[in-house]
């Protein structure tokens, strides 16, 4: 699950910079997340949003807000320039903008679509280089989020969706066929990576946080009024993962992997 390696000539893709979880209240998921993965969450000035710092030392970090509209949401952003550029190429490939470019006080600009399956994704602006990169996760005894997956109906149109529109590169498959789950590797260099493929029933774009025993935070997750949707499983000899629903009802993936 480490970054591609850069190659000299080769166009970088678009970086999976940050999550989001949001819901009706914001108040029960803070409390259910702070206490799931021990992130610290702070407040935003003037309410309706905390910024999480997973205290994960590596991966993304985050935030959650309340809902405007009364849907809850789960989901990453994907950093871009050109953010009316990005919506105008996803809509010509099947998507439909669903928030159109916001400024927040000059804080941060983003934007929203949803794929051909109707999965929410984000989109933020490129911070100026002069004022250097958002802050990485702490160090410390925090859950890093450092994957993301987007699970469509198909995974053939899901993997050449957004590869055609960030520039990324799935792998996975040796034969002509894309395969039902491929590695989707940005070429950013910074940032997470994460899989593009299919469920038979389940349909999300998410993301997941590396925890040290996946059943262990599945029965957590149950005893602070959340759900599990599946888990653990096993990948391979190495890796297992987990998915569940928060009390809003949003979608988060959890997965171990241990030594080779």
């Amino acid at each position: 699950m480490a970054a591609g390696a850069q190659t000299e000539g080769v166009t970088m893709g678009n970086a999976v910079v940050h999550f989001e979880i949001g819901g009706p209240d914001d108040a029960p998921l803070v409390t259910f997340y702070g206490e799931l993965f021990g992130w610290n969450l702070q407040p935003f000035e003037g309410g309706g949003y905390t910024l999480i710092d997973t205290n994960g030392g590596g991966g993304i970090n985050g935030g959650i807000g309340k809902s405007q509209t009364g849907e809850p949401w789960s989901t990453f952003y994907v950093e871009a320039e050109d953010l009316q550029a990005v919506l105008d190429k996803a809509e010509s490939l099947g998507a439909k903008t669903v928030m159109p470019i916001t400024d927040f006080g000059g804080a941060v600009t983003i934007a929203m679509f949803n794929d051909p399956d109707g999965l929410l994704v984000g989109l933020v602006k490129a911070a100026d280089p002069a004022q250097g990169e958002a802050p990485a996760p702490s160090a410390g005894g925090g859950e890093p989020v450092d994957w993301f997956e987007v699970l469509g109906s198909d995974p053939g149109r899901t993997q050449r969706f957004y590869a055609d529109l960030f520039g990324w590169t799935v792998g996975g498959g040796d034969s002509g066929t894309p395969p039902s789950y491929g590695l989707a590797d940005t070429g950013a260099g910074r940032g997470i990576q994460g899989g593009l493929g299919s469920g038979t029933d389940a349909h999300w774009a998410t993301i997941y946080a590396s925890v040290a025993d996946v059943e262990q935070t599945l029965a957590k997750a149950e005893s602070l009024g959340g759900s599990r949707i599946y888990g653990p499983m096993a990948v391979d000899d190495h890796m297992q993962t987990g998915a569940l629903r928060d009390p809003a009802g949003n979608v988060f993936g959890v997965y171990h992997h241990g030594a080779h």
